[in-house]
């Protein structure tokens, strides 16, 4: 296949030249460097394959690894070239899509895979080559009696040449031959190994069998074993090997010697070590990452009876900001700064400190009583970041907000406990931050069903599961029904019928509540129109209006007033028949730009009422400049009304806001309405028109419908 340059194909070859040039040095293969680049192709193209697949398969680079050992690159410094290699180029080169990070951290677990692969294979070579060793010498043994001498000078070759340590030693332990292989792992010299005895090979890291399968072996109750172990060099450094160690028996079957065949395997050992570092721990700061906390927190949580844990979740506050202003390299360094105060805070035994991402840390403490040490840990944290930071020359102040959970283990997950340190971090954070808060199982009960229905909002209105109710606006001086206010509901399937209150902040906060508005406008507009087909002459004020409530996001969106003129098009219905209510605190200190659709709109006949009035700042000078022609008056203004007598003060206000709306041409409606008494009152004080439980709860369209013909026959 012809490779296009700059294509994907033509930087996997690139991909493959770098790597065939770094390893082809250190291989004993016997082909040429291009030959054996032709043979790196298909691995190459397997490890672009595994970094960018959907998910993540280690068995795919353990092949990789396998496959450079049948390649002949089983010098240890190959694998380390080719991890070299790996880390280097393979995102560069075939990581063109995708998140960096994300294939940064795949490409660390690929490179983990491809040495354990690597690993495997050389090992299971090794231990083919240790068992011909083993047959050559249990073979040489044997045939002592026929040819000694051709059979000692087979030995000798095998035992001289052999590129792993061989040593053998009669069942007392006295160490009687060993091979140059075996004193170049151990740097010293054959007349020094001789004089030594195996039970003097000890090391504190071996395995609690080894020395039993040992015993086990003089003894001649068994024939071989293997185990990974340990050894101290003169110089203190510590030599690991792959051990297997044999029986040799006499033609009479009678246990003679004991063979042993050791692999060097330190500095794959080290090399691992690094990688498992790496692939655990947050590249920036140091810390334990999320992997590897979650190992943490997971055992845990498993720890058994008696046992409970302490969780703080730390986000820091205002990090955006310094990002922002000061570029990345300056917040890197104060996130290595924080991590450092961090991790000093957690020192005593069960505690630990680890980062989760951007300017996310979790610390951790285990013990049979977390319930004071947790509270203990975060307020440790939150003193280590009291004292300012200094970055680039400026003094950063640094807070946090921490969520905490405790409890006994073995009652949640990870990932539930996790979610309800993060819901309750959010808490500490909307209290304004630069605190810590506890857990509560029913706050986090209702965020969860708050997220729950945030991720329902889109297929809901797919499914049609909003519905409109409709509650009348009726004249407070002869008692019609003047219109209605549309108020929509969502018909959830578990959770039942839920208000506005319930999902029109999350409607907002996503974005769906242009769409949903868009729905409820339309549906309203429908229905007045339908109204004024039926029953327009059914009233004695005339054809009814409808009322339908704007969000503030709506206000913004560029697209309402044409929206708005395309429903009244397409139903047929005058501008007149619809009013668009918007609550005084989304026109609090409103600019021209923010008015002109509401400006286009009252131009053109549909009215514009200020819902909510007086819950803002009631800026009663500010409403001159506004395009309103409606006042609709809070509730709360009104509540003491219900009582007999009323409160004067309320009286003069709601007697003030009804003189001053009158005088600049504008209608005043009362919400709440819920006594008789109440209603009079607000007669008696001018007020134009009112809703509430007093007329009618909201409803289905056939009630306005119901209401309008008995006012029509009053």
């Amino acid at each position: 296949m012809t490779a296009q340059p700059g294509g994907p194909e033509d930087r996997l070859r690139r991909f493959a030249t770098i790597w065939s040039r770094a390893v082809f040095p250190v291989t004993s293969t016997s082909s040429t460097r291009p030959e054996f680049e032709e043979q790196l192709l298909p691995l190459a193209r397997r490890l672009s394959a595994a970094l960018r697949a959907r998910g993540f398969d280690a068995d795919e680079a353990r092949a990789v690894g396998a496959a450079l050992v049948d390649s002949h690159c089983t010098d240890p410094e190959a694998l380390a070239r080719t991890l070299d290699c790996v880390d280097a180029y393979l995102v560069l080169y075939c990581g063109e899509d995708g998140d960096p990070e994300d294939l940064r951290a795949r490409s660390a677990r690929l490179q983990h895979a491809m040495a354990a692969g690597f690993a495997g294979a050389l090992r299971a070579r090794t231990l083919a080559e240790q068992e011909a060793i083993a047959q050559a010498a249990l073979k040489a043994q044997g045939v002592v009696a026929e040819a000694l001498h051709a059979s000692e000078a087979r030995f000798r070759a095998v035992f001289e040449g052999a590129a792993i340590g061989i040593g053998i030693a009669d069942l007392d332990g006295n160490i009687l031959q060993v091979n140059g292989a075996l004193t170049r792992m151990f740097g010293i010299t054959e007349r020094t190994m001789r004089g030594r005895r195996v039970r003097e090979w000890s090391h504190p890291d071996d395995a609690p069998q080894t020395w039993r399968l040992y015993e086990e072996l003089v003894r001649g109750e068994r024939e071989h074993y293997h185990v990974e172990k340990a050894f101290y060099r003169p110089d203190g450094t510590v030599l690991w090997t792959n051990l297997t160690v044999s029986l040799l028996r006499d033609a009479d079957g009678t246990p003679q010697y004991q063979l042993a065949l050791m692999e060097d395997t330190t500095e794959r050992r080290l090399l691992n070590l690094r990688l498992r570092y790496e692939a655990t721990h947050d590249a920036l700061t140091g810390l334990p990452n999320r992997s590897f906390f979650f190992e943490r927190l997971e055992k845990a949580l498993n720890a058994g009876p008696g046992q409970r844990f302490g969780l703080c979740y730390l986000d820091l506050d205002g990090f955006k900001a310094v990002n922002d202003s000061l570029g990345h390299a300056a917040g890197d360094r104060l996130l290595v700064e924080v991590a450092d105060r961090l991790q000093s805070c957690a020192t005593a035994p069960g505690e630990m400190v680890a980062r989760l991402g951007g300017d996310e840390f979790v610390a951790l403490t285990t013990g049979p009583d977390t319930r004071h040490e947790v509270d203990e840990l975060a307020g440790r944290i939150m003193n280590a970041l009291h004292a300012p930071i200094s970055v680039d020359g400026r003094e950063l102040t640094v807070r946090g907000s921490i969520g905490i959970v405790e409890g006994p283990a073995g009652e949640r997950s990870p990932a539930e406990v996790l979610r309800s340190a993060d819901i309750t971090m959010y808490r500490a954070k909307s209290a304004g931050g630069n605190r810590f808060e506890l857990a509560d199982p029913e706050a986090d009960a209702r965020v969860i069903t708050r997220h729950g229905l945030t991720t329902a909002l889109p297929a809901a209105l797919e499914r049609g599961e909003f519905f409109i109710e409709y509650q009348p606006l009726v004249h407070l001086g002869d008692g019609s029904v003047r219109g209605a206010e549309a108020l929509v509901r969502w018909l959830h399937p578990q959770h039942g019928v839920l208000g506005p209150d319930r999902f029109i902040p999350l409607a907002e906060r996503t974005g769906l509540i242009v769409p949903l508005g868009r729905w409820v406008l339309e549906q309203s507009v429908r229905q007045a129109r339908l109204w004024r087909e039926r029953y327009g002459g059914a009233t004695s004020a005339g054809p009814l209006r409808i009322n339908v409530n704007l969000s503030p996001c709506q206000l913004t969106h560029p697209g309402l007033v044409q929206d708005t003129v395309d429903i009244l098009e397409r139903t047929g219905v005058a501008p007149d028949a619809l009013c668009l209510e918007v609550t005084e605190s989304a026109l609090i200190g409103a600019d021209d730009d923010l008015l002109k659709p509401l400006r286009r709109l009252a131009e053109m006949g549909v009215d514009i009422a200020l819902d909510d009035f007086g819950t803002g700042y009631s800026n009663l000078a500010n409403l001159r400049r506004l395009p309103v022609s409606v006042l609709k008056l809070d509730r709360s203004f009104t509540q003491s009304m219900q009582r007999f007598p009323a409160d004067p003060v309320d009286l003069k206000i709601v007697e003030g806001i009804v003189s001053l709306a009158h005088s600049l041409d504008l209608t005043v409606t009362v919400e709440g309405v819920e006594t008789g008494a109440q209603a009079e009152q607000l007669r008696i004080l001018g007020c134009d028109t009112a809703q509430g439980w007093y007329y009618a709860r909201p409803g289905p369209p056939e009630r306005l419908h119901e209401l309008a013909l008995v006012d029509a026959t009053a």
